[in-house]
């Protein structure tokens, strides 16, 4: 329900049961719901509505949207051109969570492989595990009839190269996070990232971690996160978003108690880009970050938007 459509009924006087009802009639008479992180995740959610446009469930679409970002060069945070390690290569995180089973998969430090969140997908379906790592995880992917490919594109060589050269600032890394809520009120989660920028061979940050880097339980909606990993697993962020609208908060008050956690927990957070983009089970949407500059990208039916998210650092 919309905030302001919300506010007006608690005009009208209705009662915290009449909401509950009203809730639960649009829940089952919406239009299909993508949110996702970043001005990339406009073309993800475009990807993801094709597929429930056609039938396909929420998670189907969450990991097909997903892809879209991972298959894209000019992407340096995702997949395909993702920047590499100090090592230069390029090692990969993902993973799916489906909100109506809480069954989930993800990969860990994957090398090679471009569709990092389809194996995740395939780790929960196909395996008794939740988390595959490292050449492991690449065994896996390469018998499940994944091809080997290189991942490392001539620009994020460049880039590299002028690292090792030059010394250039380790850059933080923006995540494509996905919620998708399916007609029928259906959810699922998914995410996927190539990690912060020249970071040490065989660090993971949050995105693949379940109640980390994602969350969803469609009973009360799902959440992902985006920006400094370490940061989000120290709060396990995701799940605390989750948690709070299980209890009846808004959206967007959940997420902004989250933040003020990163915040609170080291006032110097403030300078370290973390943002989180819930969607509730009844389609209500919230977002914010540690300091400006984030942006929730929405697709809702045929309408489009992308958000500045609100900065909720002390002046934010």
């Amino acid at each position: 329900m919309e905030r302001r459509a919300f506010l007006r009924n608690c005009a009208l006087g209705l009662t915290g049961a009449a909401l509950a009802t009203q809730r639960r009639a649009r829940a089952s008479t919406d239009e299909p719901l993508v949110v996702s992180t970043w001005s990339f995740g406009a073309a993800a959610n475009d990807g993801a509505l094709r597929v429930l446009s056609q039938g396909g469930s929420a998670l189907d679409a969450a990991v097909a949207g997903v892809q879209v970002a991972e298959a894209d060069p000019e992407n340096t945070s995702v997949g395909y051109g993702g920047y590499p390690n100090r090592e230069g290569v390029v090692e990969l995180d993902a993973a799916v969570m489906d909100g109506a089973t809480l069954q989930a998969g993800s990969v860990a430090g994957l090398r090679g492989i471009k569709h990092p969140v389809a194996v995740a997908r395939r780790v929960m379906l196909d395996t008794p595990h939740v988390l595959l790592v490292g050449e492991g995880a690449r065994r896996f992917a390469l018998r499940s009839g994944f091809k080997k490919e290189s991942l490392l594109t001539p620009a994020s060589r460049r880039a590299w190269k002028q690292w090792k050269s030059r010394g250039v600032p380790v850059e933080d890394h923006d995540t494509i996070g996905m919620v998708v809520r399916s007609a029928d009120g259906t959810m699922a989660a998914a995410c996927s990232t190539s990690g912060l920028a020249w970071k040490l061979a065989g660090r993971v940050g949050d995105s693949p971690l379940i109640g980390h880097g994602l969350y969803c339980d469609q009973k009360a909606g799902g959440a992902v996160a985006t920006g400094v990993g370490e940061e989000v697993i120290k709060i396990a962020g995701t799940y605390q978003v989750v948690e709070f609208m299980r209890q009846g908060i808004e959206p967007d008050e959940a997420v902004r108690r989250v933040v003020r956690r990163v915040l609170d927990r080291a006032p110097d957070n403030a300078g370290k880009l973390v943002a989180f983009l819930a969607l509730r089970a009844d389609g209500e949407i919230g977002y914010g970050s540690t300091m400006p500059g984030f942006q929730a990208a929405v697709r809702r039916g045929a309408n489009s938007e992308l958000l500045d998210a609100p900065s909720f650092a002390p002046g934010g």
